[in-house]
């Protein structure tokens, strides 16, 4: 999204020694604006969905995913499943210039960026291919990430973990590469031969460890000798400048979504680490769990076909039955979701990028608009095909503000009963949820002076004559909006 910067640009956020870092920015230094102090630090979030045969999520053995709450079992979706949904949501949107976000920079999480660097090196420099591999895995590696098995060849460019980097992070290495392209090519060679001098070396002291001094004719003083010949090479530090340069390339910048969602780091120890301004929990039915094994055939259409035109009966009777059979698992419910943005920590990330207050001011408006229409819009995509689960939307959005984030999962400790109200039930989970999640808002509220700003938004017309009924039992203290915007202040 954003233009290739220049090779050698100073290293931005906690990398340059003049720009705020989150560590030495105080909780009310630069980040508390005229503007913020207006605000609340946090923004919670609750939603409850309705989902019907569905499968958003899989355990290893491509069953839901379940926890045991309130002493029944419950299915749940995953706060990760939720938060990549979300986060690629934004960047689309980012993206396609749709949205608070458009023009701004967003993140990737790969781990291709050696690939990634190496595509920049042909397409925009003119490198070879191959050698441009070999070089952008060398300097990646150099820097101290670590990569697979060269000898398998799906994962040998490919980091060993996934790396949360602003997108244009391939542009940047290579084109740094580039600007000294004969120092790169003269180091990736003297670090290759010194790679393949440590890796013989250390199989030779490997093999002679194994071996008893019986069968070598050697006493341990001789093994010893011999070992220290085989010391492993040092090998050849990076070319001045150049792990500056990839660092500043890796390091958050002013990617928002990082900024939002946080990244960790810990194959560099320099490489800084971004503590997410949003904190999200794992979405649960507010019922017990169902489940149903559904059995599904497949047809094999040519089968099919050369048995509908047959001439001979023989053709017709042979192979009888469906091409492929199983069962896939489909859950439905109402589900509860919360998420939470601390936007003094927000400020802190983007001010620790090296934004300015105001533009930190600026940008952190957007993220949080952004970052609500994500929370109710985005959808984990397992099965969308199959099941049309993106397509939902949520029965209620309670948004609120306060110095604390407030969680009200306790709400649904006790699952609904979903009996008719004359056989000592709730009725259908979607209306008493909501019921529910109002009426302990209002509870919460009344005992704490710092929740304000309440807002509702419903797109189930049935949950929007249960919300004027509930208005005359109680005072939700809740404004009911009609579009995601109205969310947010």
């Amino acid at each position: 999204m954003t233009d290739a910067p220049m090779a050698d640009a100073p290293i931005l956020g906690a990398l340059t020694p003049d720009a705020p870092t989150a560590d030495t920015l105080t909780p009310d230094a630069p980040t508390d604006t005229p503007a913020s102090r207006t605000r609340a630090q946090f923004l919670s979030l609750h939603l409850l969905e309705t989902l019907a045969a569905v499968l958003p999520v899989r355990d290893e053995n491509g069953s839901p995913k379940t926890i045991v709450y309130g002493g029944v079992e419950r299915h749940m979706i995953t706060s990760q499943a939720r938060r990549r949904a979300e986060r690629v949501h934004a960047r689309d949107r980012a993206n396609a210039g749709i949205g608070a976000l458009a023009g701004r920079s967003t993140g990737v999480r790969t781990r291709e960026w050696a690939l990634i660097t190496a595509r920049a090196l042909a397409a925009e420099h003119g490198w070879d291919r191959d050698e441009a591999v070999i070089t952008a895995r060398a300097v990646l590696e150099a820097t101290g990430l670590k990569f697979g098995d060269v000898a398998k060849a799906t994962v040998a460019n490919r980091t060993k973990v996934l790396l949360f980097a602003p997108s244009d992070a391939g542009d940047r290495i290579a084109a740094h590469i580039a600007a000294h392209e004969q120092e790169f090519r003269d180091w990736t060679a003297e670090y290759l031969t010194a790679q393949a001098a440590a890796a013989a070396a250390a199989k030779l002291r490997k093999g002679s460890r194994r071996q008893p001094a019986s069968e070598t004719g050697t006493d341990p003083g001789d093994a010893s000798a011999a070992d220290a010949k085989a010391a492993v090479p040092t090998l050849p530090p990076l070319p001045k400048g150049a792990r500056p340069a990839v660092l500043t390339a890796l390091a958050p910048r002013d990617a928002i979504d990082i900024a939002l969602y946080g990244r960790f780091l810990a194959e560099i120890a320099d490489s800084p680490n971004v503590d997410g301004a949003v904190q999200s929990a794992h979405a649960f039915t507010v019922q017990e769990a169902e489940q149903v094994d559904d059995f599904y055939a497949a047809a094999d259409d040519a089968k099919l076909d050369r048995k509908k035109n047959a001439l001979d009966f023989l053709d017709i009777a042979d192979d009888a039955g469906a091409g492929m059979t199983g069962y896939q698992s489909l859950i439905s419910g109402t589900f509860y979701r919360h998420a939470v943005l601390d936007r003094r920590q927000l400020r802190r990330n983007l001010r620790a990028a090296g934004m300015t207050e105001e533009q930190a001011e600026e940008a952190s408006f957007a993220a949080e608009q952004e970052f609500v229409n994500s929370f109710v819009e985005a959808f984990p995509e397992a099965k969308k095909n199959s099941t049309a689960s993106t397509g939902s939307l949520p029965a209620l959005v309670l948004a609120f503000e306060g110095e604390r984030p407030y969680n009200y999962a306790a709400a649904f400790q006790r699952p609904i009963d979903e009996n008719p109200a004359d056989k000592g039930g709730e009725g259908p989970a979607g209306p008493a949820g909501v019921e529910r999640l109002l009426r302990h808002h209002t509870f919460v509220r009344d005992r704490r002076a710092d929740i304000k700003s309440a807002r509702m938004l419903t797109y189930d017309p049935q949950i929007d004559c249960l919300l004027g009924e509930l208005r005359k039992s109680f005072d939700t203290g809740a404004t009911t909006v009609k579009s995601i915007e109205g969310l947010t202040e």
